[in-house]
């Protein structure tokens, strides 16, 4: 699919970067800007802080990627893909920050992770495909009761995270078939924006519009939303889904590690060892899932993401 759309020197740039480095930058982002975020919570709360990270990353893609209507109106249901896309990014955002102001990021990211594992697990049909889901409950088990007591409010928000997160790969992955470059992530991440708007503006009023809440929302947005997910983009034209899917896995370490470092939220060791569990078991599942198909399916899997 021609990629019309794609800003010919961001492509440029991102183009000499290996692929793993690009998966590995989004990883790092988009934690990083969890772990910045809680410093505008007492002024706008996690409602403001999605609206905001979600109306400046939607325009600021808009203008990258320059999403065509015309492009939208000739592909079949391209607009139910991205409005459902976008809602489960809101519901998505608005879950995982609520969540992140009641238990630890590091505790937030491995649950949420649990949607994408869920979603490799599904087609499983073979018995030795459990272990990683006997390694990943052993791990969620881990860090439910290793030490650090957890709010059971905010697992419930990072379970609700992380079903969102799980379905909204499934819905972008269509999406991503139907539309070139980054147009439909673009006008879906505006829609999640607009559908936040009454949420975020009856919590927060006017402090959205201090100018620190506004640095803080903007950081947010670029570092959590506008370059991960533009990185993504580019390193899945590059390397297959089981790779992504590997590197990817290092997301619970990652929130872990920021949430210490500039949170300074502490985890047990018992916890660390649930995280690397989870992690474990995603790679586990990531190779066993791919290591039963036939060659002719995977190489027709391979072109079919070369073209989207």
């Amino acid at each position: 699919m021609n990629d019309s759309g794609a800003p010919r020197g961001f492509t440029g740039v991102v183009g000499n970067i290996p692929a793993p480095v690009l998966v590995l930058g989004g990883v790092c982002g988009i934690q990083f800007g969890a772990a910045f975020s809680p410093q505008i919570f007492p002024q706008v709360g996690a409602p403001g802080v999605v609206f905001l990270r979600l109306l400046i990353a939607g325009v600021v893609l808009c203008l990258v990627w320059r999403p065509r209507r015309r492009t939208l109106a000739s592909v079949r249901g391209a607009w139910g893909t991205v409005i459902g896309a976008g809602a489960l990014l809101a519901g998505h955002h608005l879950a995982f920050y609520e969540a992140v102001n009641h238990i630890p990021l590091g505790a937030v990211a491995t649950i949420e992770f649990l949607g994408p594992f869920a979603i490799a697990l599904a087609g499983s049909r073979r018995a030795i495909d459990l272990l990683p889901a006997c390694l990943a409950a052993a791990g969620v088990l881990l860090l439910g009761g290793g030490g650090v007591p957890l709010d059971p409010v905010g697992l419930a928000l990072a379970a609700v995270a992380a079903s969102c997160w799980g379905g909204y790969i499934l819905v972008s992955a269509r999406m991503a078939r139907r539309l070139s470059g980054g147009q439909g992530l673009a006008l879906a991440v505006l829609w999640a924006a607009l559908l936040s708007t009454p949420y975020g503006i009856t919590h927060a009023g006017t402090a959205l519009l201090d100018p620190q809440v506004l640095w803080v929302a903007a950081v947010v947005a670029v570092a959590a939303s506008v370059l991960p997910y533009s990185l993504n983009l580019e390193a899945l034209r590059r390397i297959p889904p089981r790779v992504f899917g590997v590197l990817t896995s290092l997301e619970p370490a990652a929130g872990a590690l920021f949430g210490l470092l500039i949170l300074g939220q502490r985890l047990a060791w018992p916890q660390w060892l649930g995280i690397a569990a989870v992690a474990l078991a995603s790679v586990a599942a990531t190779f066993l899932g791919t290591g039963g198909r036939p060659r002719a399916a995977a190489k027709a899997a391979e072109r079919e993401s070369m073209l989207t």
